[in-house]
């Protein structure tokens, strides 16, 4: 069964990323990374995954990656943030759908492999790809990464996502309630729930949990898939991770 695959390369309306802004370039999809623009890169491993029928980009500016993106990569417009471009592009491609961002720098064929065969045999509807600590901590010491720490382990997220039937559909309109109450935290803690947040504060809630939870609110299966390698979980969101990712990419190709 074929995938269409999402990439999200575009800008918050009204916001320049502080990265883009330093490089005097006008997307972060464009840094450079060992010579190649990080968009650039995870098209190529995307093409080397086999099953993908069709990679669509989501930017505000096409025009920006000419010359940079290869025929048959297609674009769509973004909506009002990313949880809205995520359901257009849903309407637009169909199930089932990968998603992941242009500053996955590191992306690498196998993992979009595993990760989409864990997935599918996961029997959810939608399924996100995490990294826990311990493999992080092996795989790139001392890299700071956002944990959400948990009672049956703490993980990071890996900009992937499996949006794997129709039913995903609930999920995401889920994510636009909390994308709109992303400034006010008690009122996105009151649309998850008390129970949620006093198991999350207490350390006792598991993965499971968060799982069946959203599942329960929309209307979905829902899981998180762990990846082996804890280098999955780096993207470029500051100078610290590019310096990180030219390292990692300069050293692999040394070897």
């Amino acid at each position: 069964m074929g995938i269409h695959v999402l990439i999200l390369a575009g800008s918050r309306a009204g916001r320049v990323d502080p990265m883009a802004q330093a490089a005097g370039i006008s997307h972060k999809a464009l840094l450079p990374v060992c010579g190649t623009p990080m968009i650039s890169r995870v098209i190529t491993a995307l093409q080397s995954v086999g099953d993908i029928d069709t990679i669509a980009i989501c930017i505000e500016q096409p025009d920006v990656l000419e010359g940079i993106v290869p025929a048959g990569v297609t674009f769509i417009p973004p909506a009002a943030g990313p949880s809205a471009s995520v359901m257009k592009a849903l309407d637009t491609l169909g199930t089932p759908l990968l998603v992941t961002t242009a500053d996955h720098a590191l992306l690498e064929p196998g993992w979009v492999r595993s990760f989409v065969q864990a997935a599918l045999e996961s029997g959810s509807d939608v399924a996100a790809a995490v990294a826990m600590e311990e493999s992080i901590m092996r795989d790139v010491p001392g890299t700071k990464r956002t944990m959400i720490r948990l009672a049956d382990g703490a993980f990071s997220g890996c900009n992937m996502f499996l949006f794997r039937t129709p039913a995903a559909a609930g999920v995401i309109r889920l994510w636009q309630k909390l994308e709109t109450e992303r400034k006010h935290p008690f009122r996105m803690a009151r649309i998850l729930g008390l129970s949620i947040l006093l198991r999350f504060v207490f350390r006792r809630l598991t993965r499971a949990d968060v799982c069946r939870r959203i599942g329960q609110l929309a209307h979905a299966r829902v899981a998180l898939i762990p990846l082996a390698d804890g280098r999955a979980a780096v993207d470029v969101d500051k100078p610290a991770d590019l310096e990180l990712v030219t390292h990692l990419l300069s050293t692999a190709s040394a070897t």
